[in-house]
């Protein structure tokens, strides 16, 4: 078992991983990998090792037990599929793909919705703390009409009298290498074992519509680019009575012109003038909820950094804040009289401005000044 992967390396989470956030990996890793999806020569290694990672990880004794323990032989009680078992790609093929999967389920039996995607952009200070809105999504909804059935109103649908609601036909051939009978969706029925000679109005038989969903969104606080907010029962409406998939919001946070984010942490520049960097001075800073007073020592060099404790971002899973980082910049003069450049030459400060970048620290008064109104 040396060879293995760790099995959360595998799945690309943390040993902390909620089950939910163990069985999304799973799913985008299994629809990537699927042999019936992915041509490449790995794809059925890395789709079986993901399965055997995921059949442990979601059982909350085996992965109990993998976590004391690590790789054990399947043999011992882990039972992690290791050995060439290649079941149950049919059956995962139409969990994800809605069919195609070799025909081993009722093609009656109720089946759930596919999960929707919606990107929503926030501003920084929304995804710091946080935002109720609402959103509108298309998505496909049962039929109110015929109550998802596909059948007009007073009818409903008729068992296929070709595979006798089988889905599946059997065509038999006779070869050279003997007689072959292969199985392939029904003709009759298009693999669905049910025939609706007279169909809904509403629907035209597909047992559901298009509808424009309005739903209430609540961003929590802390919230980072790339998060996902999942919505249960938000997604696309199930088949024959099955229930819906599930909707989940990615989010993109929009850059701030005087702060930045790292984590919790928040960062920020500020202009000193070269009398305030050398003498010391009292300065006003803006944070994301006040303005405070920071003491700058006498002697302070560019590129110090200052920590205000707690005034960074609220902790997403937790309690508490982050903190913000002051960096001071000390901007040189480029405008001296000759009375100011004789002092300075007495301090042995340089003589010229060569070099100096006036339009960044300009721009840093700017951002520094729309950072103070709140902006």
């Amino acid at each position: 078992m040396a060879d293995k992967r760790d099995y959360y390396e595998v799945l690309g989470v943390g040993k902390d991983a909620s089950a939910d956030d163990i069985k999304k990996s799973y799913r985008q890793l299994a629809r990537k990998y699927h042999p019936d999806v992915n041509k490449e020569a790995d794809a059925e290694t890395k789709f079986k090792e993901v399965k055997e990672a995921y059949d442990v990880l979601s059982d909350d004794g085996k992965r109990s037990t993998y976590d004391r323990y690590g790789h054990v032989d399947p043999n011992q009680g882990m039972g992690g599929g290791g050995n060439g078992d290649f079941g149950g790609f049919g059956d995962i093929f139409d969990m994800f793909f809605g069919g195609g999967g070799g025909g081993r389920r009722d093609p009656n039996a109720p089946q759930r919705g596919n999960d929707l995607q919606y990107t929503m952009t926030v501003e920084f200070k929304e995804a710091v703390f946080g935002k109720e809105t609402e959103i509108t999504i298309p998505r496909t909804e049962s039929c109110d009409t015929c109550h998802g059935s596909g059948a007009k109103a007073g009818t409903k649908p008729e068992t296929c009298t070709i595979c006798k609601g089988s889905g599946q036909q059997e065509v038999v051939q006779n070869t050279p290498f003997g007689r072959m009978v292969n199985r392939r969706a029904c003709t009759n029925c298009s693999g669905t074992g049910r025939v609706i000679k007279e169909k809904c109005g509403t629907c035209h038989g597909a047992g559901k519509v298009k509808r424009q969903r309005k739903i209430n969104v609540r961003i929590p606080a802390g919230v980072d680019e790339g998060a996902q907010i999942r919505l249960s029962g938000e997604g696309e409406g199930g088949l024959r009575g099955g229930p819906a998939g599930d909707l989940y919001i990615v989010i993109r946070v929009k850059a701030h012109e005087f702060f930045e984010r790292e984590g919790d942490d928040i960062y920020c520049e500020v202009p000193l003038t070269f009398a305030q960097a050398a003498l010391g001075d009292e300065i006003e800073i803006p944070t994301l909820t006040e303005k405070i007073k920071l003491k700058v020592p006498a002697g302070t060099q560019t590129g110090t950094y200052f920590r205000l404790k707690g005034k960074g971002v609220p902790k997403l899973r937790g309690y508490g804040q982050g903190d913000q980082h002051v960096k001071v910049t000390v901007v040189t003069p480029t405008s001296l009289t000759d009375e100011q450049k004789d002092l300075l030459r007495q301090l042995g400060g340089p003589a010229s401005d060569a070099g100096n970048d006036q339009e960044h620290h300009e721009s840093i008064f700017e951002r520094m000044k729309k950072a103070f109104r709140g902006e």
